[in-house]
């Protein structure tokens, strides 16, 4: 005997006693002729993803959300597809899109959301995360003492958790790989600076530095303002850190590398299953075809950063100097949803000029997240022999060198990891801001002494120290705080102690790109850039000063 309203499977007859009993049929029925019905403008799979959603709708036994089923299947499917493409939903597209066009006040970090886990993707120069020593890798465990792991945490839910007003507090528990326990910040949230030229100053009479820490929509106006200010200044050469930059828009990025070359050179091409050969060429010729230049990269120099060193590269129009790059070669369009919230998606892999795809395979999952873990193991970050490229994945460049594509751009010359200087000591105290709260306080306190004795960067470079008596002060003011001495950390760590005081302060008196005189006199990427502006690197290397003079065609070997 068949229950009222039930459907007898062998002869088809569907028995109705009540008008509820009638709707439910109908909407059973719809699902049965919706199931067997051809697909003429609808995929199979959209069809049946249809009729999954009518089958809960109609048939589960309890009363579900399909809004947070559709955005849940719509997550695991892009999971699927790259590391890449993710969903946004309509309540955090903009705040999503902030750190590249506008202005805002919290902790000053880029992040994604990967497997429940709250992933630090960049820390923002100059924010209070970066400051503090918070750095891309990271992964966010607790917020303000309440856990945000593995509990399905929204990027909305983040932002509300660690935006704020600035001079109010938030405390983060970090899981670090490098190290065996969590780690405690407190981070101060500020106002954080969306700039993209961190600095722009002469580093000699003839040399210029310019900072890019992203490509935003102001990037290449930026950049031509500062690069005009150089060149009244008497720069010749110039030196173009994109070390740290995790990339932004295309656009920009060719923008960026069209200021370096003459009319129709080929910057980057990209191309998908889905999207036809797209080539970008030169404009016209930018406003430094002439001179050296050198762009300094480093391992979380990814996406449109790859672009620019990669079009320099292969046209053989400058030095690359630093380390491996991150090796992002995906390109994602933003699609919206008919609900305002939007997809972006991975349409094709970009391609340098000699045609490298400098992507890093992704495809066994745990791998590509932890690839500069791995770098670092197999001492890639310290020797440049560590580094081994495939025979059948070599390039040639315009003027006939070899270059490799699968997995970033190889600098011209290797900049290995310095950790000399590292200690447990210092991690203390940059994990505590120490270093920060005592440049800002000492600054406070002989601000206008400092002025009057030193009116300038130029001065301060040139006549201020960092002496014991300072040095014992600060060592005395971290004890306050919670981080006792450690003779044999401090030994190791003390040249780090005094530049990044005498940085600090200088940021202070003046601004971010006064820190970055200070400190460049330490880096060893800027000092391997300077000594190879003046010594026969360029020769040796093969390298042009000057647009354009290579005939050589460039293409794979």
């Amino acid at each position: 005997m068949n229950a009222p309203g039930s459907v007898d499977m062998l002869s088809g007859i569907i028995i109705i006693k009540t008008m509820e009993q009638l709707k439910k049929a109908f909407h059973l029925l719809a699902v049965l002729i919706l199931l067997a019905r051809p697909a003429f403008s609808q995929s199979q799979s959209t069809i049946k993803y249809d009729a999954l959603l009518q089958m809960i709708r109609f048939g589960y036994v309890d009363t579900v959300n399909e809004e947070q089923l559709t955005e849940e299947a719509i997550k695991a499917v892009l999971k699927k597809l790259d590391p890449h493409s993710v969903y946004i939903p309509a309540s955090e597209l903009k705040e999503m899109n902030e750190p590249l066009v506008g202005k805002f006040e919290g902790v000053g970090i880029q992040f994604n959301i990967f497997e429940d886990t709250i992933l630090v993707t960049q820390t923002i120069a100059g924010g209070p995360s970066e400051k503090l020593g918070i750095r891309a890798g990271d992964r966010i465990l607790r917020i303000d003492g309440e856990n945000v792991a593995g509990v399905k945490m929204t990027n909305n839910g983040v932002l509300k958790r660690l935006r704020g007003d600035k001079g109010t507090k938030v405390k983060v528990e970090i899981s670090r790989r490098s190290e065996p326990q969590p780690l405690e910040f407190l981070i101060t949230r500020d106002k954080i600076p969306i700039f993209s030229v961190d600095a722009s100053y002469m580093a000699d009479q003839e040399t210029g530095y310019i900072k890019i820490s992203r490509f935003a929509d102001a990037t290449v106006e930026e950049f031509k303002t500062a690069l005009e200010e150089l060149k009244a200044s008497g720069m010749k050469n110039l030196i173009l850190d994109l070390s740290g930059n995790g990339g932004g828009y295309l656009n920009r990025a060719v923008e960026l590398a069209d200021e370096f070359l003459e009319s129709d050179k080929l910057i980057v091409y990209t191309e998908g299953v889905n999207n036809p050969k797209q080539e970008m060429f030169s404009s016209s010729v930018g406003d430094f075809p002439k001179g050296k230049l050198i762009v300094i990269i480093d391992e979380y120099s990814a996406s449109a950063s790859e672009i620019v060193s990669g079009a320099i590269q292969d046209h053989d129009r400058g030095l690359i100097i630093g380390r491996r790059s991150f090796a992002k070669g995906l390109v994602q369009k933003p699609m919206p949803l008919p609900d305002g919230s939007a997809v972006r998606l991975t349409i094709a892999r970009y391609h340098t000029p000699s045609g490298r795809c400098i992507q890093k395979p992704y495809e066994k999952g745990d791998e590509y997240d932890d690839d500069i873990s791995n770098r670092m193991k197999k001492g890639e970050l310290y020797h440049a022999d560590s580094i081994k490229f495939v025979d059948s994945l070599a390039y040639k460049t315009a003027a006939g060198r070899t270059v490799y594509g699968g997995g970033g751009i190889m600098p011209d010359v290797f900049v290995p990891l310095d950790t000399s200087y590292s200690s447990k000591y210092w991690g203390e105290l940059q994990r505590k801001s120490l270093l920060f709260e005592y440049a800002l306080s000492h600054t406070d306190r002989n601000r206008y002494e400092l002025l009057q004795t030193y009116p300038n960067i130029n001065i301060y470079k040139k006549d201020f120290n960092v002496g014991e008596d300072m040095l014992q002060q600060f060592v005395a003011f971290a004890e306050k705080k919670g981080v006792a001495f450690d003779s044999a950390g401090y030994a190791t760590s003390k040249p780090w102690i005094i530049i990044q005081l005498r940085a600090l302060i200088a940021r202070d008196l003046w601004d971010m790109e006064s820190y970055f005189q200070i400190v460049n006199e330490k880096n060893d990427f800027f000092v391997a850039a300077m000594r190879s502006m003046y010594d026969s690197t360029f020769e040796k290397k093969g390298v042009l000063t000057e647009s354009g003079k290579s005939k050589a065609k460039s293409g794979k070997k």
